[in-house]
């Protein structure tokens, strides 16, 4: 076989597809049970994605996100790994899967939040976002095409578009004129898409993002211009960003209505275990979110009963398990006491047992909602785990 014809055939293989599956969904709501099937693996959905920013999850080994939390996807930051270690160790080590020792899925964001979040340090104009470097200072610009060749360079298997993340209260002016700026950007970064080839020889799915703030109106026409493009998966980005908790609810009730039912829906940076459940019940798919491991580091641990504040001097002589019977490898293994012990010591040990021991829970709890949604009662189980996770124990 001449190098020309394999090299054709190798291109006509990497230009497969994302495929997506619905398994089974619950009677009086929009959830559903399904499967993402991607060349580094298949993701059950609904799925909760560990976040790794610049290529590791706070405190957590990649044996332990595998064998301990069976984290089915993690994800990676454009911003912060296109800062550092930078593009040209990225491409060297052939990607961030192999850079971080992760052989399965992993999703990037665009930068886009990270960008939003450096109000006083940025400028958003037609072309792009001009930002400083949050490490060193120095100038950089996104551009919607640029973010897309900095994600084949990572190498996700699922890239996010580049788009605008305007405040939960800002006014509708300010929202229009974003949404906007967000759909003439995601149509730049689709046609790079389509004219530009994964580097590693797996294929790379593009999500864009609905945006439009707390406005019905703006968030159905971006869920209409989003599904029109026909990607993969689509997200719902914009939420969980200073808007009530009730207004996130009715946003995607609303986007969900529109977007095509046969696409994963990626709720983005969202949130609780009970913003999770309630996410599922309204039809979403993916979520992420840095509080299992954030709030862990804090002294903050999540079980099935309700929630610990281990900093508490009432933990002091509690020497139950930390969740008895629970799903992660350290619930059994540590006390309360303990663990409350290492953080008062500012012991390293107690951020890395109470992140993985969160962690665990979350993925434990989409696996449990997944199953009640193909077992049929996911109703009844849904109500009583919102009661159980939110009260404080």
């Amino acid at each position: 076989m001449k190098i020309a014809e394999f090299e054709l055939i190798l291109l006509l293989l990497i230009k497969g597809s994302m495929k997506f599956k619905i398994d089974a969904t619950a009677a009086g709501t929009n959830a559903r049970a399904g499967e993402i099937t991607t060349d580094h693996g298949v993701i059950p959905t609904p799925i909760f994605m560990p976040v790794g920013t610049v290529g590791s999850v706070k405190g957590v080994h990649a044996h332990e996100l595998k064998n301990d939390i069976d984290a089915k996807i993690i994800l990676g930051n454009t911003y912060h790994l296109y800062l550092r270690p930078g593009l040209e160790v990225l491409k060297a080590a052939g990607g961030l899967h192999k850079f971080n020792s992760w052989d399965r899925p992993i999703l990037t964001d665009s930068g886009g939040f990270q960008v939003f979040s450096l109000s006083a340090n940025r400028k958003l104009k037609e072309e792009g976002a001009y930002f400083r470097s949050h490490i060193d200072g120095s100038k950089h610009l996104f551009t919607p095409e640029g973010v897309v060749d900095i994600e084949r360079t990572i190498g996700a298997d699922i890239m996010m578009a580049l788009d605008e993340c305007p405040p939960g209260t800002a006014d509708y002016t300010y929202a229009r004129k974003s949404l906007d700026l967000t759909h003439r950007w995601l149509l730049r970064g689709w046609k790079r898409y389509k004219e530009t080839e994964p580097l590693y020889g797996y294929y790379q799915s593009y999500f864009p993002i609905v945006q439009g703030c707390v406005y019905p109106e703006l968030r159905k026409e971006s869920a209409r211009f989003i599904s029109d493009l026909g990607a993969d998966g689509n997200a719902i980005g914009g939420l969980a960003v200073g808007e009530p908790t009730e207004k996130m609810y009715e946003m995607i009730e609303i986007v969900n209505d529109i977007l095509p039912e046969d696409r994963p829906r990626y709720l983005m940076g969202v949130g609780t275990p009970a913003n999770i459940l309630e996410a599922i019940d309204r039809g979403v798919d993916m979520m992420d979110c840095v509080m299992p491991t954030r709030n862990g580091r804090n002294g903050m641990i999540f079980t099935r009963h309700g929630i610990i504040n281990l900093k508490n001097k009432k933990w002091a002589n509690d020497f139950s398990p930390l969740d008895a019977g629970g799903p992660s490898i350290v619930d059994e293994e540590y006390s309360r006491a303990y663990l409350r012990h290492l953080f008062v010591s500012k012991e390293l040990l107690g951020m890395q047992i109470a992140s993985i021991h969160n962690l665990a829970f979350y993925l434990w709890l989409v696996r449990e909602a997944r199953r009640h949604i193909v077992e049929g009662d996911f109703s009844s189980w849904k109500a009583k785990m919102v009661e159980n996770v939110t009260r404080r124990l």
